[in-house]
């Protein structure tokens, strides 16, 4: 009698383990299926996520980039592009003092040496790092382009016919600033020719712009007799253009891009940068006048 009560009392143990043990089972299971269910919605709500990707580039790239983040928020609609343009100049100081931005595209390589910490102690004087290690490469050339008012009343067709003018007084030429990458070029060229820009300058025969937008703005309002801009936005603004200097005169006007490592979106903006390097994108580019480089 004792031994049947016990092997009842064992049945009966051997069946609550039994049901404690499908409970434990089934709970794990369905806390299993909710991660997965929360790790899918987590998931699909950051891809839907909507993202704004800071870009700083070059006043000369105003036209073709807006263009071209247009159609790349076409393509990705959860990624909102803000675009910042000024002189590259500008654009660096905004960026050493905290702006927040992923995408830089300057419009020479100074300014992105300055930023970079791989680049010559010499350039980076600061010792200031803010460039994403294997993200910098050159994207872009430009020419700089000698640029006329419609009127052209001073009948300049060449570099040659700006020098005799400036030499004599008789025109009024409009540059970048010596802090924006357009102006620094238009430096080297007057060197090249010769002349005196700080003497020009006090006889009233050079106004300046803090970029080269400001500088096409007045040679289309024929404020001055020429201007020195780049090849690009002489396109975009409709101004003639009468000679374009030579590497000798200024050296070769390469854009440098990187992603920041202050960046919020990295990947995002690395495949920002591949989109402008697609064929779709060179084809905008050198439209305008630029040569895109496919290294």
């Amino acid at each position: 009698m004792k031994e049947g009560n016990y092997m009842k009392k064992k049945i009966l143990a051997f069946m609550l383990i039994s049901v404690i043990l499908c409970g434990i089972l089934t709970s794990c299971g369905e806390k299993e299926s909710s991660s997965e269910t929360t790790t899918a919605t987590t998931s699909a709500t950051n891809e839907s996520e909507q993202v704004d990707l800071i870009v700083f580039a070059a006043a000369s790239m105003t036209e073709t980039l807006t263009e071209l983040s247009n159609a790349y928020m076409k393509e990705h609609p959860n990624v909102n592009v803000v675009l910042n343009f000024d002189s590259s100049g500008t654009l660096k100081t905004q960026i050493q003092e905290g702006a927040d931005c992923d995408v830089f595209i300057s419009a020479a390589q100074l300014q992105m040496d300055q930023l970079d910490a791989d680049a010559d102690a010499s350039v980076n004087t600061e010792g200031l790092d803010y460039v994403l290690e294997g993200s910098r490469f050159d994207i872009l050339e430009n020419k700089v382009a000698l640029v006329v008012p419609d009127n052209n009343t001073k009948n300049i067709q060449s570099f040659e016919d700006m020098k005799t003018g400036l030499e004599n007084g008789s025109i009024l030429l409009a540059m970048g600033n010596s802090d924006v990458p357009v102006g620094q070029y238009t430096q080297k060229i007057l060197t090249y020719l010769g002349l005196d820009e700080t003497s020009l300058a006090n006889a009233g025969n050079i106004t300046y712009g803090s970029n080269v937008k400001e500088v096409t703005t007045q040679v289309s309002e024929a404020a001055v007799d020429c201007g020195i801009v780049y090849q690009t936005d002489a396109y975009s603004a409709g101004l003639t253009v009468v000679d374009t200097a030579t590497s000798e005169m200024c050296g070769q006007v390469i854009y440098p891009a990187a992603v920041l490592n202050v960046s919020n979106h990295p990947d995002i903006a690395k495949d920002y940068l591949n989109f402008l390097t697609s064929d779709a994108a060179d084809a905008v580019f050198e439209e305008v006048g630029f040569t895109a480089i496919n290294e």
